[in-house]
């Protein structure tokens, strides 16, 4: 190639990066040379070259601060368009998944597929949030989703991409999956910061402070927060991003309408939520009739009996410091009360009248429905975290179920054990990417085991007999900060005993996820 079109192409490559960094391209600009070494200069000549080198450096600042006020501009600009107070923000994320086939003994309907599968999801969300009376704001968020998971999001437990709803569309469907108020309450004393984002209104807050959330969002936004592992769209890309073991209210979707309460301290929190469930074992609730388009022929949108079917948490944090590196941990305890069906109940009633061969796949298909009544299931968990050296964390989680009822609405785990281990990149000058490794173990209860041999499903799991082993599951990801709001992740998992049934796998899955933000 000419020489020209060499340094054409390499200040395209640095200009379209934004960063010459980050481009690598080395260019090489001419320098005027001194008319004579500088041991033969005389010593104003040398003065006047420090000068013009000090104007030089001044220049460079002044450029610096008027980049910096265009960008002030630029973004005042934006918001613009928005009332005094109000913001917005978007995100879009495209997360395929490839499982390149494994083996097994036998398959059911709630099977993951063991030939050769590729399928993927792209969600997209438009975030507006608005200041309504003192301490108080509104939210919300029209979502996107299109696409399906592996198996249409069946056959393993810890599933590998959380945007894989059980409502997998070929075509894009469309949620107002948050609309909610929030009252913070200022107990006064010291403050401290709130950033802009996409459910927060920039601003300060009393740190004792008592929030109160009501309306429609996702129970798992609230509880269970973990600094290393809680977002899938820039963190691990698998459903153990939550309690496993956790059966938290949500339609099929994630989402559903309650509220909670929050005491926050220096050092601690206390938070109570009361949310309700659908009628059916995940189904769509009722506001979905408003909220969701298109509603598919045959989605029954409905929620028990307000005061009859609902699920509830209490959730204490403790947060410390180690010589500056912070940590936590989360003790939680849960209950769902709701028409649920008995593991035993159920069990004795296919024992009795099995189920045909061709049972098509569905979340709870062949439990019979005279097995279903009104019950209360619930659960302990305890979730930790702590920084170990600066951009280092190790974390987790602890979960346990009573296992003698159905799910609800979450997956079919009774038990679950999982650590973890996050980096940021600043060690090798990439100090926006992130590496992490996570391990976990997901198990079921003898009731659920006895259920699943007789030719039983739960939410995702039900291969027609059962050889029953923990399914055991590791993840890791690499996360590539292309910019600052543009980011590529590289994943893999792994599972062994996929579905509590070790006469299946071991099943490799790898992933990709593509995430912009504004």
């Amino acid at each position: 190639m000419h020489p020209r079109r060499i340094l054409v192409a390499g200040l395209f490559v640095v200009l379209s990066s934004g960063s010459f960094v980050s481009a690598q391209v080395p260019i090489v600009f001419a320098q005027a040379q001194p008319s004579q070494p500088p041991s033969e200069m005389k010593p104003g000549q040398i003065n006047d070259i420090k000068e013009n080198e000090k104007k030089e450096a001044n220049c460079a600042e002044e450029k610096k601060d008027d980049d910096k006020d265009k960008d002030k501009d630029k973004e005042d600009d934006k918001r613009k368009f928005l009332p005094q107070g109000w913001n917005f923000h978007a995100q879009a994320t495209m997360m395929p998944n490839f499982q390149p086939g494994f083996g097994a003994l036998y398959s059911g309907p709630n099977s993951l597929r063991t030939d050769r599968d590729r399928q993927g999801t792209v969600t997209t969300d438009l975030f507006l949030g608005a200041p309504l009376w003192q301490g108080a704001e509104f939210h919300t968020d029209l979502l996107m989703w299109q696409g399906f998971g592996l198996s249409n999001s069946v056959g393993l437990e810890a599933f590998p991409n959380a945007d894989a709803y059980k409502a997998g569309s070929p075509d894009p469907r469309f949620m107002l999956s948050h609309f909610f108020v929030r009252q913070t309450l200022g107990l006064g004393g010291e403050q401290e910061d709130v950033a802009d984002g996409p459910f927060t209104l920039p601003g300060k807050r009393d740190i004792s402070r008592i929030t109160i959330t009501a309306g429609r969002l996702n129970v798992a936004e609230l509880f269970d927060y973990n600094t290393y592992n809680h977002d899938a769209h820039t963190q691990f890309m698998s459903w153990a991003s939550t309690m496993l073991s956790w059966d938290y209210p949500a339609d099929t979707i994630g989402y559903t309408t309650g509220f909670a309460i929050e005491l926050n301290q220096k050092d601690w929190a206390l938070r109570y939520g009361w949310f309700q469930l659908p009628s059916v074992p995940n189904g769509f609730t009722s506001d979905d009739r408003i909220f969701l388009w298109p509603v598919g022929p045959g989605e029954k949108t409905s929620d028990g009996e307000f005061w009859k079917q609902w699920g509830m948490i209490l959730e204490l944090e403790r947060r410390w410091r180690i010589e500056d590196h912070p940590g936590a941990v989360r003790l939680q305890a849960w209950a769902d009360y709701g028409f649920l069906a008995p593991y035993g109940v159920a069990t004795q009633l296919l024992l009795a009248s099995p189920p045909p061969p061709d049972t098509p796949p569905g979340a709870e298909i062949t439990i019979p429905a005279a097995a279903f009544g009104y019950h209360l299931k619930y659960g302990l968990g305890l979730n930790w975290e702590q920084e170990v050296a600066k951009n280092i964390g190790i974390f987790g989680r602890g979960g346990w179920q009573d296992g003698h009822i159905a799910a609800a609405a979450f997956n079919d785990v009774n038990w679950t054990i999982q650590l973890g281990l996050s980096i940021k990149g600043a060690d090798w000058c990439r100090p926006d990417d992130t590496f992490g490794i996570l391990g976990n173990l997901a198990g079921a209860s003898s009731q659920q085991q006895a259920l699943l041999k007789a030719g039983g499903t739960g939410i995702l799991n039900g291969d027609g007999n059962l050889n029953y082993a923990c399914e055991k599951s590791l993840e890791t990801y690499y996360d590539v900060a292309i910019s600052k709001n543009f980011h590529l992740a590289f994943d893999y998992q792994f599972f062994a005993a996929p579905a509590f049934n070790h006469d299946r796998g071991p099943v490799n899955v790898f992933g990709l996820r593509l995430h912009g933000e504004y």
